[in-house]
């Protein structure tokens, strides 16, 4: 008897141990278990109960418990491979609206020159042409046979006239082939303005794709996180002597609770003092109270990346930095510029986890890199300026935690630098 009560107690230590590490697993429910529970086509506790009066039915029922957990599972990875798919596919589609926007502007800035420099062709051209057709009403030929005396001035005048006449023409030449250039950069810029609009159509759609998928995938993890716990606690039932299992889930399912404030708790005063360092060493500090027009700095930090064309530091491609990146301490408060209306709040690729508002009259931002967990708006939701939106990150391509913020009129991106300097903020 001694022996088996001690051959026991290891036993029992163990299967303590696996029930504690099922309930205090970082997929425990937000909710309650009573609520998961009732979820279609999960079993209760009393279901779990039952199985145990047969060995039949008790292997069934661990045979449907795995099942179950074997498909959270792999919905929930499914749904996150596609949401960071849709995200990608976004980022794409958006990086190359910007960069076809960008060569478009700047066609469009070579034709206005060259549209310039051709006025100026054709205006000098028409002032030789004036001077030409007055120097020809005077006959210099008759003027030669009727004053003979005079006649070596009268060459002298022929020979300037000439080569007048062919100074003329070289500018008329010159004129006309800048007027072909200043056509023809017209021309491709006016092309490359109508391709914008096809690009921006597939940007917005995949945006919202992205956000589609971004949603599906909470979905799905959510649902992992509230059935997880509880059917791998169901399975500790099954196939152990273990008492009170239900009871401990619940307690688990407290301690989860608890454990997810206090985090919450220790992150708000985190990002508290991170924003407190950054407005005090790095470069100035974010949010506040707006200025007249409406704007407010979206973070604190100095800038370390500015607008244009780039090695980027994750790729190490050139191509396009269509933001600017502002750099406080990880987890410091992101705020919203100005006020507006959250159109995206997910997984943006190479954005990272990406927050963007519709500001009104055509102008939207855009806060990318935010920490996994940091978004804390929605899509639909009012946003006034100044009010954290979310926390500052290092996810998707990046190298360290910082704010990419872009600034968007009509969708394409403009420098946030002088944007935001006409309305009296400096980042």
């Amino acid at each position: 008897m001694s022996k088996s009560l001690t051959s026991l107690r290891p036993r029992r230590r163990v299967i303590a141990a696996a029930v504690a590490v099922v309930l205090t697993a970082g997929a425990l429910a937000a909710v309650g278990p009573v609520a998961a529970a009732s979820a279609a086509g999960y079993p209760s506790w009393s279901d779990v109960e039952q199985a145990k009066a047969s060995k039949d039915a008790q292997q069934a029922k661990v045979t449907e418990i795995k099942a179950l957990l074997d498909d959270l599972t792999s919905k929930a990875s499914a749904a996150r491979a596609s949401a960071a798919a849709a995200g990608k596919a976004y980022q794409d589609a958006q990086t190359k609206y910007d960069a076809a926007t960008l060569e478009q502007q700047t066609l469009q800035g070579q034709a206005d020159e060259a549209e310039r420099t051709a006025k100026q062709s054709e205006a000098q051209a028409g002032q030789l042409a004036a001077q030409l057709g007055r120097a020809s009403a005077n006959d210099v030929t008759t003027d030669i046979l009727t004053h003979p005396s005079a006649s070596g001035d009268l060459l002298y005048e022929l020979g300037a006239m000439s080569k007048l006449s062919e100074q003329a023409d070289g500018i008329y030449s010159q004129a006309s082939q800048d007027r072909g250039v200043a056509q023809g950069l017209a021309d491709r810029a006016e092309q490359a303005k109508e391709a914008l609009g096809a690009l921006a159509d597939a940007a917005q759609a995949k945006m919202q794709a992205a956000q589609d998928a971004a949603d599906r995938a909470q979905t799905a993890v959510d649902a992992e996180a509230d059935n997880k716990a509880r059917l791998e606690a169901q399975l500790t039932l099954l196939t152990t002597n273990a008492k009170n299992v239900e009871a401990a889930y619940d307690k688990g399912v407290a301690a989860e609770k608890a454990r997810r404030a206090a985090a919450e708790a220790a992150a708000a005063r985190q990002a508290a003092a991170a924003a407190k360092a950054s407005a005090t060493t790095q470069g100035g500090s974010g949010g506040g109270t707006p200025n007249s027009s409406g704007w407010v700095r979206p973070a604190g930090g100095y800038q370390t990346s500015p607008y244009g064309y780039r090695v980027d530091p994750y790729t190490h491609y050139r191509a396009l930095h269509a933001g600017v990146d502002l750099a406080p301490a990880c987890y410091a408060p992101i705020y919203a510029a100005h006020s507006g209306t959250v159109t995206f709040a997910a997984n943006g690729g190479g954005y990272g986890n990406e927050v963007v508002l519709d500001n009104g009259g055509g102008i939207s931002t855009a806060y990318g890199h935010i920490v996994d967990g940091g978004i804390l708006v929605s899509v639909g939701q009012h946003v006034e300026a100044g009010q954290q939106i979310a926390k500052i990150g290092s996810t998707g391509w990046s190298t360290g935690c910082h704010l990419h913020f872009e600034t968007r009129v009509n969708g394409s991106a403009v420098d946030p630098v002088p944007f935001m300097a006409a309305r009296g903020i400096s980042v």
